[in-house]
C-alpha cells in the first residue's frame, strides 16, 4: 500500500490552501466526503464569497490571541490579498470593509485547484477513523484505507450538514486523547422570549443598529425574521452571546431626544426608521405615538430605551442556519509553531476544526487560509 507524505482530511478552504502550498516533492492526498471540492466556498456570500476584511484584528475573533498573532504574522490579510492579486483573482470591496470575489467564488476555487494540482484529490469518500501504528497513520474510509507519514485535519465544523459537514475532526482528536470543545452553532440568528415576539411581526424589515453583548459592540444591519432576529449584526453578536442579556441601540447615529425637540410631528414620523418599526418600538417601550411637543418628562426617559433596548434571547436558530461552528480542538493541545498536536507527532489541525471563530465579515475564511499556509510551511 502506498504511503503518502501527507494526507489532508477535507477539501475545503483550509485543506486546499494547505495542499496548494506544499512543496512539489511532497506526495499528498486530499480526502473529502463531497463530490466536488470547496462546496462551502462555492455558496458563501451569495456565490461571491466574503474572503477577508479591511480590518483583521485579534479582537474580531474568539480564540487564543497568542496563536492568532503567530499565524497572522506569518500570513496576514495583506499576504492573502497579494496571493489573490498575483494569481489574478479580482476582488471588490463592499461597504468599505468586506472583500468579495468580483466575479464568482469559482475564481478562488479554480486558483486553489490549480495550485494543488500535485495533490491526489479523493472525493465521495467518507472518513471513518484515523489511527497510528509506529510512525505511520492509517486513515480508514467507507471505501478503502490510506497510509501516511503525516495527517492534516481540515474537516471544518458542523454547520452546513447538507454539504457533508460533521464532527469527524473532533472524533479523530478524541481518539488520540486530544481535548476538544464540542461544536456549537455560531454566526446564527437568535430566537426570542415571548416578551419580544413583537419583533417577529416585523419579519423582512431591517435597520442599522449597534448591539452590545458582553464587552463587544457590533455595528451593522439587523434583520427581523420569522424565527427571531438575524442579519449581520445579530450573527456577529451571536458569537459572543452565551446566555443573558444583549442590548440594541436602534438609533446609533442620532439622539432620540434631539429628534423630538420642538417638533409638532408624531414621534413615529421623526424617527429615521421604517414607520412600522417606529410604531412597534414605541409600543415596546410603552409610549403612545403622539405629537413630539406633548411628550412628558417620564416619556422622554422611556424613549431613551430606544438606545438601550435590553432583553435576553431565548436561544439560536441552530446548526441548520449557522454560518460556522464555534468550538473545536483546544488551542493548548497544539504546538503554536506548527499547529501539530502536542500529544501526537505528525497530526495537525487547521481551519474551523480549531477552537478559533471569527465574526461575520470574512474573518473565518482569513483564519482558514492563514492557518493552512502556516501549517504547510512547517510541513515543508
Amino acid at each position: 500500500m502506498k504511503i503518502y507524505d501527507v494526507v489532508i482530511l477535507g477539501a475545503g478552504a483550509s485543506g486546499l490552501m494547505c495542499a496548494a502550498n506544499l512543496a512539489k516533492k511532497v506526495s499528498v492526498a486530499v480526502i473529502d466526503t463531497n463530490d466536488k471540492v470547496a462546496k462551502k466556498l462555492k455558496i458563501s456570500g451569495g456565490g461571491k464569497c466574503n474572503i477577508t476584511n479591511v480590518s483583521v484584528k485579534l479582537t474580531h475573533f474568539e480564540g487564543d490571541s497568542a496563536l492568532l498573532s503567530k499565524v497572522f504574522k506569518k500570513f496576514s490579510r495583506d499576504d492573502l490579498l497579494e496571493f489573490l492579486e498575483r494569481n489574478r483573482v479580482e476582488l471588490e470591496l463592499r461597504k468599505g470593509r468586506y472583500y468579495f470575489c468580483k466575479n464568482s467564488s469559482d475564481d478562488i476555487i479554480e486558483l486553489l485547484k490549480r495550485s494543488s494540482k500535485n495533490a491526489e484529490i479523493i472525493l465521495n469518500t467518507k472518513i471513518q477513523t484515523v489511527s497510528k501504528n509506529d510512525d505511520i497513520f492509517e486513515i480508514k474510509t467507507d471505501k478503502e484505507s490510506y497510509r501516511s507519514k503525516k495527517v492534516v485535519v481540515a474537516t471544518g465544523g458542523e454547520s452546513f450538514k447538507t454539504l457533508g459537514a460533521s464532527d469527524i475532526g473532533l472524533k479523530i482528536a478524541k481518539s488520540f486523547d486530544i481535548e476538544v470543545k464540542e461544536f456549537k452553532p455560531a454566526l446564527v440568528g437568535l430566537t426570542l422570549q415571548k416578551e419580544q415576539f413583537w419583533m417577529k411581526e416585523l419579519s423582512g424589515l431591517s435597520c442599522y443598529v449597534h448591539i452590545k453583548v458582553a464587552d463587544k459592540i457590533i455595528d451593522e444591519e439587523m434583520l427581523f425574521a420569522h424565527k427571531g432576529i438575524s442579519g449581520p449584526a445579530v450573527l456577529s453578536a451571536s458569537l459572543y452571546w452565551k446566555k443573558g442579556d444583549i442590548s440594541i441601540d436602534f438609533l446609533p447615529k442620532c439622539n432620540v431626544l434631539e429628534l423630538i425637540k420642538g417638533s409638532k410631528k408624531l414621534i413615529s414620523s421623526v424617527l429615521p426608521l421604517p414607520k412600522r418599526l417606529s410604531k412597534a418600538l414605541l409600543n415596546a417601550v410603552n409610549i403612545k405615538d403622539k405629537e413630539c411637543f406633548k411628550v412628558t418628562k417620564e416619556e422622554r426617559a422611556l424613549l431613551l430605551f430606544l438606545h438601550n433596548y435590553t432583553f435576553a434571547p431565548a436561544g439560536n436558530f441552530g446548526f441548520t442556519k449557522a454560518e460556522v461552528s464555534s468550538g473545536g480542538i483546544l488551542s493548548r493541545e497544539l504546538d503554536f509553531e506548527s499547529l501539530e498536536a502536542k500529544k501526537v507527532k505528525g497530526l495537525y489541525f487547521i481551519g474551523e476544526v480549531v477552537d478559533v471563530t471569527g465574526e461575520l465579515g470574512g474573518y473565518n475564511f482569513q483564519w482558514s487560509f492563514s492557518s493552512a499556509y502556516y501549517c504547510s510551511k512547517n510541513l515543508n
